[in-house]
C-alpha cells in the first residue's frame, strides 16, 4: 500500500488549520487517514507547526511519498535532514556521534534565523503601533483645536470715540459753514411812499 504524508483540512471558511496526517494515496483527502502527525495553522506569524518528529523520520524512512506542501513543512522542521543524516550513517559515511552533532548544529542555527525572524516581526509591529498611536494623537490634537475653536466666546468690535477736542472742533466750524452756506441779502433801497399833493386852493373868482 503507497502511503503518502498529506494535509487534511479543518476550520472555518477564511480561517483554515490542517492536520498532518499519513494517509492512503487513494483515500480522499479529508477522508481516512492511518496515522496523524501533528498540526499546521497558517493563520499565526509565523505558521504555528506541532509535529511529532520521531514519528514523522519514521514514516519519511519507510518510503512515505509527503505532498509539495507537507514536504515543506518537513522540511522547515528537520525531519528530512535528520533522514538524510540517518541514511549516511546507514551507509557508514558517519559516526552516529558524528550525525548527533551536525544535527545539532542545524537546529542552532535554524532556531537562531528563527528568532531573528520572529523579533523582526515584533520590532515591525512595534514600529507600526506607534505609528499607528502618534497618527491618533494627530486627529485627536486637531479635533480638540476644532472644538475649542467652535466654543470660544465672539468679540464684539469696540468703536471708540472721537476725541473731544475733534468734536468741538468740528461743531466750531459747523456755523461758519451755515453762514457761508446762507445768501447773502443787499439792502433794498427804501421805497418813499408818495404823498398826496394838497389840492391847490381854488382861487374864488372875484
Amino acid at each position: 500500500m503507497a502511503t503518502r504524508i498529506r494535509l487534511q483540512r479543518h476550520g472555518k471558511k477564511g480561517k483554515p488549520f490542517f492536520h498532518i496526517v499519513v494517509a492512503d494515496s487513494r483515500a480522499r483527502r479529508d477522508g481516512r487517514f492511518i496515522e496523524k502527525l501533528g498540526i499546521y495553522n497558517p493563520n499565526t506569524n509565523p505558521a504555528t507547526i506541532d509535529l511529532d518528529f520521531d514519528r514523522s523520520v519514521h514514516w519519511v524512512s519507510t518510503g512515505a511519498q509527503a505532498s509539495d506542501t507537507a514536504r515543506a513543512i518537513l522540511s522547515y522542521k528537520g525531519v528530512l535532514m535528520k533522514e538524510h543524516l540517518m541514511r549516511g550513517v546507514l551507509k557508514g559515511a558517519m559516526t552516529q556521534e558524528q550525525m548527533e552533532a551536525k544535527f545539532a548544529k542545524w537546529e542552532e542555527d535554524k532556531a537562531n534565523i528563527i528568532g531573528s525572524k520572529v523579533s523582526g516581526l515584533e520590532k515591525s509591529k512595534a514600529d507600526a503601533d506607534k505609528a499607528r498611536l502618534a497618527a491618533e494623537a494627530e486627529v485627536n490634537e486637531a479635533r480638540a483645536a476644532a472644538i475649542a475653536a467652535a466654543n470660544a466666546p465672539v468679540v464684539e468690535e469696540v468703536v471708540e470715540e472721537a476725541a473731544p477736542e475733534a468734536t468741538e472742533e468740528v461743531v466750531a466750524e459747523a456755523p461758519a459753514a451755515e453762514e457761508a452756506a446762507a445768501p447773502v441779502v443787499e439792502d433794498a433801497p427804501a421805497t418813499e411812499t408818495p404823498t398826496e399833493e394838497a389840492p391847490a386852493e381854488v382861487k374864488k373868482e372875484d
